[in-house]
């Protein structure tokens, strides 16, 4: 790789030519990404690549002026210190958020480019041009946040607004939730049973701790190997299945953790039960509001559903240990 102090000024512009196009072609795959999700922020990553085009053929023209129609094979991966892009393959599905720093990021490094090979060239019409552009690089910002108000008009910021937490209860919310749900419901039988059965705390938590561990692993596969998650939009299948495995690990701990209770303090069985009891209710209760609330469940059917069937569930577990 070369120095950036050691570039002539055709490989300078040559590697803003270059530089340019590659930036136009993110910002476009930026459009084409969010088309679907965010049309009318797509609109403003188009109006960004077309911009790119017009820095381009202005540095084109200047080039073809100075040293003729054929461009040297540099780009800025040549070069040290500078313009550094992550793969495009690595921002598909990204958030919007997450796609406007990476734009501005962009800008920045762009602007610093720009400033840097200014200083670097002796010529005064190239000078001109890269300052030009650093300018405009660094204005950017603000004609991004003026496209943004002219093209998202309050309807639109809504809708946005409304499928940013789609994308967020299919990639977070759903998972997470389902893991709790498991493992808050799937670890009551096998807990109980053995609490019931022994009568002590030691014996009930390991029981309970290998059934959410296990249950936590179980539910994290599962989840991580249901879909991959481009065509649904459920996002990383990794995140989602650690999300999913440590709450469905989390819910099963929630009631166990009480049987840590030593033996040794009266009515140590009694107490640890009841505590245990006392957290199921919360913890019920707690899925069955953010069904209601994430996943536009009707309230009495997630609490049909989720509070009655892990009574059902407990009360299964206490029967069979008490036997």
């Amino acid at each position: 790789m070369k120095n950036f102090s050691d570039l002539t000024e055709r490989e300078v512009l040559a590697v803003a030519i270059s530089s340019e196009e590659e930036d136009s072609r993110i910002y476009m795959s930026f459009a084409e990404d969010l088309t679907e999700r965010y049309p009318e922020s797509a609109r403003i990553f188009e109006e960004m690549a077309d911009q790119e085009k017009g820095h381009r053929h202005m540095l084109l023209e200047l080039y073809e002026q100075r040293f003729g129609p054929n461009l040297p094979p540099i780009r800025r991966d040549n070069v040290k210190g500078f313009l550094r892009r992550r793969p495009i393959w690595l921002t598909k599905n990204l958030s919007l958020d997450a796609i406007r720093k990476e734009a501005a990021t962009m800008e920045f490094e762009a602007e610093r480019f720009y400033v840097k090979a200014a200083e670097h060239t002796q010529d005064v019409g190239v000078r001109r041009l890269l300052g030009d552009l650093a300018e405009a690089e660094k204005g950017h910002e603000k004609v991004a946040a003026e496209l943004t108000d002219q093209i998202l008009k309050p309807d639109v910021r809504a809708e946005e607004d409304r499928t940013r937490r789609r994308v967020f209860v299919l990639q977070y919310v759903q998972p997470g939730l389902a893991g709790l749900m498991d493992g808050s419901v799937s670890t009551l039988a096998p807990l109980f049973a053995a609490a019931f059965a022994t009568h002590h705390n030691w014996q009930t938590f390991l029981v309970g701790l290998a059934a959410s561990i296990g249950a936590g692993i179980s539910m994290g596969f599962a989840e991580a190997l249901s879909d991959d998650g481009s065509l649904t939009g459920r996002g990383s299948p990794w995140l989602r299945g650690v999300t999913c495995g440590l709450m469905t690990t989390v819910g099963g701990l929630g009631h166990t953790m009480p049987y840590l209770v030593p033996d040794t303090w009266p009515d140590a069985f009694a107490f640890a039960t009841a505590i245990a009891g006392v957290v199921v209710f919360f913890e019920l209760w707690a899925i069955a509001y953010i069904r209601a609330r994430y996943m536009d469940t009707p309230f009495l059917h997630a609490v049909f559903q989720i509070v009655l069937g892990g009574v059902i569930v407990l009360a299964v577990g206490i029967l069979i240990g008490a036997a």
